[in-house]
């Protein structure tokens, strides 16, 4: 689908959500850093399991709302809750104010109100593009937040400590020209008629409709293995801006990273970790397309355990080390392990679903992330009470666990597939 044969709708999206995620990606990686000396690992870990549940709460109804009261209204609103919640969080971190209290609160309502955004966002592509255009439309926005998570770490790394309140303003204004190019310049996408099929429901019925739905995962003993192997091998990509965002500003102290006569390049903690957070972005951004068709060419079932595997040896490495180069190789190996499955998992859960119930496979099958996501930071508290190298460790042998589960998993479909030859 060429780019003058793209509706308006999504043209105004997709720079104001480029702008966004490059402003987002400036600020977010660094949070926990500012959360744990702030208020120390183990109030900063439960702090942040808090702030994660807020958003999976809106994320439950976040479809509801995009169907009840359309996409538009239902981004405009969450663009200018974005605001506002960056009114605090400049506030709070303002010449005239330092409250880490405040700042958690807004943090937590960004999540909410990006948690209510992006349904709605996602909803319009389906409703504008041709479903034989989909994929690429999807790709080039996927490509857009891969560049945002190369340039804002960068600029987070010198902005965030630096200028903050500045950056944070930056935000106030950004998110408020987007909810006015929002309002003035798009079109709504849904029809009064469907609209009116949600009016029979309430959030509170939304939200129970989306708990009994779960009762999938019981009934199907492959798909269950599927989302504890997920969940496992979560606990480690989950880190990048939680455990490794901690480690990295806590054992890098002005290290030299290259010297080229006179020059040198000297990095401290936190433009460390910005520097191998940008650099997991640039291998997504470059690598996905080339490493997704290499790894059709294998069986899933080696490509899921080779990438747990993977998983495991990189953040591993990463604990037993101070040295950036060695960050660097480890966030190698971290990389290819995420691009062996990104393009194989949602065809995976296409091929186990019934035709009937794909949709609701493929909801359920966002735990593997949403709870991941809920009990990442729990590995802050973890490190608080034993040292980096065996948190690391332990994250290490998760990984390891999840790859004999996906075997299981395997193992389980072919004997299913013998039976039913």
């Amino acid at each position: 689908m060429k780019w003058r044969d793209w509706d308006r709708n999504l043209k105004i999206r997709l720079f104001g959500e480029g702008t966004m995620n490059i402003l987002f990606w400036s600020f977010f990686p660094f949070m926990t850093i500012f959360f744990e000396r702030s208020f120390g690992k183990d109030y900063a870990g439960l702090l942040l399991v808090l702030s994660q549940a807020f958003s999976v709460m809106a994320s439950l109804i976040g479809g509801y709302c995009a169907d009840r009261f359309g996409r538009k209204k239902m981004m405009v609103y969450a663009a200018l809750g974005e605001c506002a919640s960056f009114v605090l969080f400049a506030l709070a971190n303002s010449p005239w104010i330092d409250s880490p209290v405040m700042t958690f609160i807004a943090f937590s309502l960004l999540g909410v109100f990006g948690a209510l955004y992006w349904p709605a966002s996602h909803a319009m592509v389906a409703d504008v593009v041709p479903e034989k255009h989909r994929a690429d439309v999807f790709a080039v926005f996927y490509t857009s937040i891969n560049i945002a998570v190369v340039i804002g770490p960068i600029l987070g790394s010198v902005l965030f400590y630096t200028y903050r309140f500045e950056m944070l303003i930056s935000g106030v204004v950004l998110t408020a020209l987007l909810a006015w190019l929002l309002a003035h310049f798009l079109d709504e996408t849904t029809t009064i008629k469907e609209r009116v099929k949600e009016k029979g429901k309430g959030p509170i019925t939304v939200i129970w409709d989306e708990l009994k739905d779960y009762r999938v995962i019981a009934r199907d003993k492959t798909f269950l293995l599927f989302i504890i192997a997920g969940i496992l091998v979560a606990q480690t990509f989950m880190q990048l801006d939680l455990l490794i965002a901690v480690y990295t500003s806590e054992v890098v102290q002005n290290q030299n990273l290259l010297t080229i006569g006179d020059w040198s390049l000297t990095l401290n903690g936190e433009r460390a970790f910005g520097l191998v957070l940008a650099e997991n972005g640039l291998l997504v951004a470059l690598f996905t397309v080339a490493v997704t068709k290499w790894m059709n060419r294998f069986k899933e079932k080696r490509v899921f355990i080779f990438s747990s595997l993977l998983y495991a040896i990189g953040i591993t490495l990463y604990g037993l080390t101070d040295s950036i180069w060695v960050f660097i190789l480890a966030m190698a190996l971290f990389t290819f392990a995420e691009l062996m499955v990104v393009g194989i998992q949602e065809s995976f859960i296409s091929k186990i679903a019934p035709e009937d119930m794909r949709g609701q496979y493929f909801s359920t099958a966002s735990l593997r992330f949403t709870l991941g996501r809920l009990l990442a930071p729990i590995s802050l508290i973890i490190s608080n009470y034993t040292s980096y190298t065996v948190t690391f460790a332990i994250l290490g042998v998760l990984a390891v666990s999840s790859a004999f589960v996906y075997g299981w998993m395997f193992t389980k479909m072919e004997a299913k597939q013998v039976i039913e030859e």
